[in-house]
């Protein structure tokens, strides 16, 4: 049995508990809709705004749909979870549920849903929300588009009463204390007929009931949100929270520098080095929670056996991929293209897990080593010509692509590295830079792409991704897989660990996943990224990192950053906190190894640096 006790709210001041109270009475007038009370009584409240800076496009506002970085982050401001992460170690805290017990089975799960949790709208959030969420997820494949992992087990999902959640599985299942699916308000969204075309963007504001309301929004412009004053445990401190597109990082730095954004993440080497010595700007660089990888196209196919696509053929031979990953330096990767801002990869799982992190033995490690390339590739029937190109076995030279994302330098300066060692090898590379590299990668239409994720506390969901049921079901339909890749060895030991609940047995199969993911050559992890970032000091007066410790602000699991952050012009005035530690430090790679991460602009798919993430 699993018992988790309540944890209290954090106090609201005066100002914000009358608001509160008054809101609380208010009832729902149309959809998506806050009542005119609570609009006018937000714009009146103006004043302090925290303006962050992102680079990735929205692929949609529908909790369902959303599978970019920047969008599933909104959401976990937006909406509250069943259960959260612990600011200091990321184990699992209430949420909308208070606590939770397992069955002697573990098949049955029964979740106490909070009393003091309000849709903005007013109404009360209630099991039945819950209870609707998953069971949409469950009845129609378009709304577990994003999410569907999570509930693929699941037998019945019920609300007894208002304050109960029943969750019945068809086995037991590893990842119920980390359920990372967005409640959404069932009189809400009950109205909604195509899951699979709503993007939840056209009428403001939308109704949730985590501690942001989001209020607008414009394509490649940007996100805006207001505190929820009817929010469990107290309203954010900054009036509004703005997501501000750039789609150049040195725009976003300039802009961070004149005053024009509070928050600037993704930093490179040159941006952080040069922001250190600016007045009012205070950088963090703390141990990562992503990998950055070289994802290797095996054969896009669909659920239904259907190929398609244009991947290279040659890629197909493992005797390849070895080679192409034996003429990386990695090493040299950390130290020119990072400046060591970031340590080496690789398993998949980013050393900041501990508990899963696993690496490769001397025997089974791929380290750097060209001459090795050349043999295999020998071997293999791969055969230089007299100009010194390679040649696939239809005689032709080996010529290869790989997707890159426009907004990431680290991506571009990579690539030059990757043309130089792989053409010595005699095979060419041809880098496509793209403002979104979706569409190509969802088609199948790439030989090779820059792959990176962020990474939850439980692993489940980034190893899920490279399971054989995440195929799109038909060549035109969107799967939740990764790289296409569909190993039933692989597969057979994901079933293995959703099911263990013993940690230390299923963390050695969560290892074992990890080394058969590395042999099979697909995913190549490159690094572990530092997360540098940086942020105004007369802007921000006090902000909590994730861990606490020595870690990140941008991409935390929970809202924990943007949630405690304190108005400058607040923390003069004496105003409370609402942060755990107003000290950021700029932190070594090897600073702490801790368990933390994902998801505030945390987990999930595609298109930029921090998202394919």
């Amino acid at each position: 049995m699993v018992m988790v006790t309540k944890v209290p709210p954090r106090p609201a001041p005066a100002r914000r508990a009358l608001r509160l109270l008054l809101a609380t009475g208010v009832t729902a007038t149309s959809l998506l809709a806050v009542p005119a009370t609570a609009q006018a009584e937000d714009e009146k409240s103006g004043g302090s705004t925290l303006t962050v800076a992102v680079s990735q496009s929205v692929d949609s506002l529908s909790p369902f749909l959303a599978q970019k970085l920047v969008s599933t982050s909104v959401h976990r401001l937006a909406y509250e979870y069943l259960t959260n992460y612990d600011v200091k170690d990321a184990h699992p805290i209430p949420g909308l549920a208070t606590e939770w017990k397992a069955s002697p089975d573990k098949l049955t799960w029964t979740y106490t849903i909070r009393e003091d949790s309000f849709w903005s709208d007013g109404r009360q959030a209630t099991a039945e929300d819950a209870a609707w969420t998953f069971n949409k997820m469950m009845t129609d494949p378009d709304a577990a588009t994003a999410n569907g992992s999570f509930t693929a087990n699941f037998r019945k999902v019920s609300a007894p009463d208002p304050r109960t959640l029943v969750i019945e599985l068809k086995q037991p299942q590893a990842t119920m204390t980390a359920l990372d699916v967005p409640i959404v308000p069932k009189h809400v969204w009950e109205k909604v007929t195509d899951f699979s075309k709503f993007n939840n963007d056209q009428r403001f504001p939308i109704v949730g009931n985590g501690p942001f309301v989001i209020t607008d929004f414009k394509v490649d412009q940007y996100i805006k949100l207001k505190p929820n004053k009817r929010f469990w445990r107290g309203a954010p401190k900054f009036d509004e929270l703005v997501f501000k597109y750039y789609k150049d990082g040195d725009a976003a730095v300039a802009a961070l520098q004149k005053g024009e954004v509070s928050f600037v993440p993704n930093l490179t080497p040159a941006q952080a080095n040069a922001l250190k010595t600016q007045k009012n700007i205070r950088v963090n660089d703390a141990p990562g929670r992503r990998f950055y990888a070289l994802a290797a196209n095996p054969g896009a196919r669909a659920k239904d056996g259907t190929a398609f696509g244009n991947g290279h053929k040659a890629l197909l031979d493992p005797e390849v991929r070895k080679a192409l990953f034996l003429a990386v330096d990695r090493t040299t990767l950390v130290r020119k293209v990072f400046q060591d801002h970031a340590v080496e990869g690789e398993g998949y799982i980013p050393p900041r897990f501990s508990s899963y992190f696993w690496k490769p033995a001397a025997e089974q490690k791929r380290s750097y080593d060209p001459a090795r390339a050349e043999r295999i590739l020998d071997a293999a029937g791969y055969r230089k010509n007299a100009e010194g190109r390679r040649l696939g076995k239809d005689g032709k030279p080996i010529d290869l692509r790989i997707l890159c994302h426009a907004t990431d330098p680290n991506d571009k300066a990579s690539a030059k590295y990757l043309q130089e060692w792989w053409g010595r090898l005699g095979i060419g590379l041809k880098v496509d830079c793209l403002d979104s590299v979706s569409d190509p990668w969802g088609k199948g239409d790439y030989d090779l792409a820059f792959d990176g994720w962020s990474v939850n506390p439980d692993p489940d969901y980034v190893l899920s991704i490279h399971t054989c049921g995440t195929l799109p079901a038909t060549p035109k339909d969107t799967g939740a897989t990764d790289n296409f890749i569909c190993d039933r060895q692989f597969d057979s030991l994901y079933a293995r660990q959703a099911v263990e609940y013993d940690a230390a047995t299923r963390s050695d199969l969560v290892r074992q996943m990890q080394s058969r993911l590395y042999d099979t050559g697909y995913m190549n992890v490159l690094a572990y990224p530092n997360a540098l970032e940086a942020y105004r000091t007369d802007q921000i007066a006090s902000i909590t990192t994730m861990p606490e410790a020595a870690g990140n602000l941008w991409g935390q699991d929970g809202y924990w950053s943007w949630w405690s952050a304190v108005p400058a012009a607040a923390s003069s005035d004496g105003g409370s906190g609402g942060s755990s530690t107003g000290v950021i430090v700029t932190i070594g790679a090897a600073a702490v190894a801790v368990l933390g991460l994902v998801v505030f602009l945390g987990l999930r798919r595609r298109s930029t640096a921090d998202d394919r993430e």
